[in-house]
């Protein structure tokens, strides 16, 4: 419903800056209901001011058409990162896909504990964590994007119960099942994109949204250390817990999802940063893409370079 533009913000002296342009579609914008959410969804990121989510600069509005200035993020989306890994016949690094979606996790948690002015918890639930929105740039921060379809007190247009919200192969079981969401729906879509860059695909993804969906409500969990070894069994342990479809036995907060991450990234030492991940990327895209996960394994990712991304 929405298009991105790259742009330039110019002011005095010279002053330049890269930003994004989100702006509806011309077909909606004259659709009351999806004008009142571009707003409430600028109103809602202002002051979600995180590193691991993308910033929102301005709202604006030319001529009845509603806009926000954005972050420019130079890099890629997940996306492409897992896509890249198909095209060379590669898996993505188990502690790498864990340091991805422990920073996915630190900017839930950002969100989900932010409050009004009034101390009020505003009750944010993203409730479309998916690929294309989470951004990678080029210096190695993981980025949260697009609140378009988030739910929070007094700001977004929700019909919960009644329509299902988000991309169906990423859905939580309560929002397969139409029923209300808390936080806790977001890690369960966060345990899914572990999943898949772990095994290359979506374990409930099909070519029919409701077989998907009916996936995501029944599927039978595997043991993720059969489909793939080198996975280890306490991120296994994660993967079984972020996957439970009971929310009360799941994670109880992004934070706690956070910790486990970070305990099995750390808890034995020197683990992967943002640098590290930066340096991978400019591997992976660059002319020797195709080895860039044996020479992480191997501990011979090389320095920054610069490398166009395609």
């Amino acid at each position: 419903m929405g298009i991105v533009y790259e742009a330039e913000q110019k002011g005095a002296g010279n002053f330049v800056k890269r930003v994004a342009v989100k702006l509806i579609r011309e077909e909606y914008s004259k659709i009351e209901e999806f004008r009142n959410n571009f707003v409430g969804e600028a109103r809602l990121v202002a002051d979600l001011i995180h590193t691991n989510i993308v910033q929102t600069y301005h709202l604006g509005e030319i001529s009845g058409q509603y806009f926000m200035t954005m972050e420019y993020v130079d890099g890629i989306n997940l996306d492409d990162f897992v896509q890249r890994h198909r095209d060379t016949h590669q898996a993505i690094p188990t502690d790498l896909a864990a340091f991805i979606v422990s920073r996915i996790c630190r900017g839930l948690s950002h969100a989900h504990q932010r409050c009004d002015h009034s101390g009020r918890n505003l009750g944010i639930v993203h409730r479309d964590v998916n690929p294309r929105n989470i951004m990678i740039a080029r210096e190695g921060d993981v980025k949260l994007t697009d609140f378009g379809i988030a739910k929070a007190f007094d700001l977004m247009y929700n019909e919960e119960g009644e329509v299902i919200a988000g991309k169906d192969e990423y859905l939580s079981p309560e929002q397969a099942r139409r029923e209300v969401t808390d936080a806790r729906a977001d890690l369960f879509s966060c345990t899914i994109l572990l999943s898949e860059m772990l095994l290359g695909e979506n374990i409930f993804e099909t070519n029919r949204e409701e077989a998907t969906r009916k996936n995501i409500l029944e599927l039978s969990i595997p043991d993720f250390t059969e489909l793939r070894p080198e996975i280890d069994p306490r991120l296994d342990d994660i993967l079984q817990r972020g996957f439970k479809r009971d929310r009360n036995k799941r994670y109880q907060s992004a934070q706690a999802m956070l910790t486990a991450l970070e305990m099995f990234l750390y808890g034995d030492g020197y683990g992967p940063t943002n640098e590290k991940l930066a340096a991978y990327l400019s591997d992976l895209f660059g002319e020797t893409g195709a080895t860039a996960t044996a020479r992480w394994n191997e501990g011979t990712t090389p320095g920054l370079e610069h490398h166009e991304f395609d």
